[in-house]
């Protein structure tokens, strides 16, 4: 199982949840050396640094994945970044660098290890969306469309891999207390909803992947206004303006 993203937030909780449940031999992605080392000593996987935002670093993750274990049933791609303001103030640098590593470097890494688990039989994909994906949101244009083209990917795949036994996951969280606002240069403020622990976001990844789930939103009730927004998408973006 490889998991990208595991240095910190959400890709180290489904490590570590993924560890506490010790069926998986656990390979480990990440940017930061000395924070993904500690994740891995913690639990028992192996680390590999690697940086999405180039491909070459994508193939060289893949590489040394196969390399080390010979295959991999289960891809977690949890590693994502974020930036907040107008789309009209975005550096194209950030623009980039937001698409390579959030959409980009996810459809490489499936495009390397999927035709080995097609041909098995078997296997499983989960991408961490967002709720952004799903109804847009302000100051976070190129984040949203990032987390959207996931949605879309992970669909047509699904269709290509009907009757091979290969899941494909989408966990679409809303706010997850994690560094990842920090990290974006604009915190979180709002009081409603309030961030989910990224414990509850792992909790859902290890179910999705026992189960065979498609789309599952964290928490729950988030499915309603997504509902909402594609039956009555005028109604849904009028209120979005009145209440954020």
């Amino acid at each position: 199982m490889l998991v990208t993203g595991a240095s910190s937030g959400i890709g180290e909780a489904i490590a570590d949840r993924f560890a506490d449940d010790g069926r998986c031999r656990l390979l480990l992605g990440g940017r930061d050396e000395e924070r993904l080392a500690a994740v891995a000593r913690r639990t028992g996987g192996g680390a590999l640094r690697a940086d999405l935002a180039e491909r070459a670093g994508v193939e060289r993750l893949a590489a040394e994945a196969l390399e080390r274990e010979g295959r991999v049933d289960v891809l977690v791609a949890a590693a994502g970044i974020g930036w907040a303001g107008p789309f009209t103030r975005m550096p194209a640098d950030a623009v980039d660098r937001l698409i390579a590593v959030n959409l980009t470097s996810v459809v490489h890494l499936v495009r390397l290890l999927l035709p080995p688990m097609a041909e098995r039989g078997a296997g499983h994909l989960v991408m961490i969306g967002s709720m952004a994906g799903r109804v847009g949101v302000a100051n976070e244009a190129v984040y949203a469309t990032t987390k959207g083209g996931l949605l879309a990917f992970a669909d047509s795949l699904r269709y290509e891999l009907a009757g091979t036994r290969v899941g494909v996951t989408v966990v679409l969280p809303g706010a997850v207390d994690t560094p990842f606002f920090t990290t974006r240069g604009v915190p979180y403020h709002r009081d409603h909803p309030r961030p989910v622990p990224a414990e509850r976001v792992a909790e859902v990844v290890w179910r999705a992947v026992a189960r065979g789930r498609d789309d599952v939103f964290v928490p729950g009730w988030l499915a309603m206004p997504a509902r909402m927004h594609g039956a009555v998408p005028g109604f849904f973006r009028a209120m979005a303006k009145r209440f954020g």
